[in-house]
């Protein structure tokens, strides 16, 4: 069992209004990532993504393509302590 890691992710580029946040989801809940996803009013994407570390590692690294019609510029991640997430959210 690896442990449980914390990621807080800022994605920047065409990632709003095209199913960004709905595909983080499913492809979270698919991994075992607990956290959430939201739209910032500067365009960008912020998520956080909690769960064994090659899962959230996994995440991160499916945040570069995202959502099929997306046009990602530049993902940036910071690793945290978990918080105890449960679920994954859209957040508004």
């Amino acid at each position: 069992m690896s442990e449980r890691t914390r990621a807080h992710v800022f994605v920047t580029g065409t990632v709003q209004g095209v199913y960004y946040r709905a595909n983080t989801r499913d492809t979270a809940r698919e991994k075992g990532v607990d956290g959430w996803v939201k739209n910032l009013e500067d365009g960008r994407v912020e998520a956080i993504f909690e769960g064994p570390e090659d899962a959230v590692e996994s995440m991160i690294e499916w945040c570069h393509t995202g959502s099929p019609a997306a046009e990602v510029e530049d993902v940036e991640s910071e690793f945290e302590e978990p918080q105890g997430e449960e679920g994954f959210e859209i957040r508004y």
